[in-house]
């Protein structure tokens, strides 16, 4: 049988990956195998557990994010030295394609599941082109499963996909422009069907935003929740959801009553004029001051809070990382995510530094490797890049101190009243808190700002 392998690039583990309870399976990859001819032989490596170490095909197809994409483009050099033929995809090379192209046979640029049977029928008669763009998918009509039997079993959590695209145009994100302004979804009871089919009981659901923004999409939801539960699946599983999704209690108390532990809302910031230069539309209207009460609907439904912020924005100083850690500490947020403002390519906030000239690491591809969420990259306006170093330093230093990590554990194990939930929201912390102890900048700048 002609072999396809299908690689998920990694190289040194840091950050996330340093934690399997932050750390997913590459489920694009288990997508292309499920539309790949039966008369394939596949196989998935994974840097996630496995070392690489060169493995015979007929054609390998690698996928990437920024982060990891020069890791991507090594692995790619060893299989064309030996004349196997690479295809790259994902989201970074559906960006930079003509970049991609220079170490790689072809390119899949967007949703590959569209393409992939015509790159293989072109492999297989000697006229692969340099580039297939993949069209939008109807997820109404699309019922593949992914080939989950080609995952690692080492994953803790189960990855399910219901929608793709997303309506806003956040200045920091790619998404819109790699998936499409369209919210598309799949139908409820397709979804049903493959959560039963889920061996496992640990679920992460990878949509950007799992209720969507609509009077359709939230109704959708509800209908998944209510199937979950009439179905008695006992699932216990996590979301990503913006924080308009605390206006209806009723789908919240659904979801608990379905499994929902915890939920990633994108808060981003508390300042209002950051808010607005992100175009973070929604955390704007629901008001920088009713967050806190946003926690407190999804705690009344049952549901932890996996809170996202970002720092390095044009407006910041060391007062506001003052302001942002005694929030973080008293606003009843279970778990926290403190990213770095990181400009991807394909962004307007990466086209904006770049023609402003304030993009620090430009040797490309090989600096692709610091926009990973944790460095600097790009010269802020009003604040020392340093500066950013530390903030981030001392929101986390107060966050984790022994008393209030101590007291939200108890307060979280209070409130959900769910040892399971507790233990998730003490695992994904420690992974954060693991992330930040191993972060290049912990040891090198102040924990606290004076």
């Amino acid at each position: 049988m002609k072999r396809l392998l299908l690689i998920n690039p990694v190289g040194r583990r840091s950050g996330f990956l340093l934690s399997k309870f932050t750390t997913f399976p590459p489920l694009g990859l288990a997508y292309v195998a499920a539309v790949t001819p039966s008369d394939w032989d596949i196989k998935i490596l994974d840097e996630n557990f496995d070392d690489f170490v060169y493995e015979d095909a007929d054609i390998v197809g690698i996928t990437a994010f920024t982060s990891n994409i020069t890791r991507a483009y090594e692995i790619a050099r060893i299989y064309r030295d030996r004349n196997v033929k690479v295809v790259m995809g994902g989201i970074h090379v559906s960006m930079l394609p003509d970049e991609a192209l220079q170490y790689a046979d072809a390119v899949v640029i967007g949703e590959a599941e569209a393409v992939w049977g015509k790159v293989l029928e072109d492999f297989e008669n000697g006229c692969l082109r340099d580039r297939y763009e993949g069209s939008q998918i109807s997820l109404k009509d699309f019922k593949v499963r992914p080939r989950r039997d080609l995952l690692h079993p080492g994953y803790i959590w189960h990855p399910i996909l219901t929608s793709r695209g997303c309506p806003f145009d956040c200045h920091f994100c790619s998404v819109s422009k790699y998936l499409g302004t369209n919210y598309r979804q799949r139908d409820a009871q397709d979804v049903l069907d493959e959560l039963q089919d889920l061996h496992g009981k640990d679920i992460f659901f990878v949509d950007d935003n799992l209720i969507g923004y609509s009077v359709e999409s939230r109704g959708r939801a509800k209908e998944i929740f209510e199937g979950m539960i009439a179905r008695r699946m006992k699932k216990k599983w996590w979301m990503q959801t913006s924080m308009n999704a605390a206006e209806d209690e009723s789908i919240l108390r659904l979801a608990g009553r379905a499994g929902c532990q915890f939920a990633l809302i994108g808060f981003e910031s508390i300042n209002g004029s950051m808010l607005k230069e992100m175009k973070k539309g929604i955390n704007l209207k629901i008001g920088v001051e009713n967050f806190c009460s946003v926690i407190k609907t999804f705690h009344a439904s049952g549901i932890a809070v996996l809170g996202s912020f970002i720092l390095g924005n044009d407006q910041e100083s060391l007062e506001y990382y003052k302001e942002l850690a005694a929030f973080l500490v008293g606003s009843g947020i279970d778990i926290l995510q403190v990213s770095i403002l990181t400009p991807l390519p394909g962004t307007r906030l990466f086209q904006d530094l770049e023609e402003r000239g304030k993009l620090i690491y430009t040797n490309f591809p090989e600096d692709w490797n610091k926009y990973r969420f944790s460095y600097m990259v790009h010269v802020p306006r009003e604040t020392g890049i340093d500066n950013v170093y530390i903030g981030n330093n001392h929101i986390k230093s107060k966050f984790y101190s022994f008393k209030e990590y101590s007291l939200r554990i108890i307060r979280s194990m209070i409130e959900m009243k769910s040892p399971y939930k507790t233990y998730c929201i003490y695992k994904m912390n420690q992974s954060f808190k693991t992330s930040w102890a191993h972060s290049h900048y912990k040891n090198k700048f102040p924990l606290h700002i004076d």
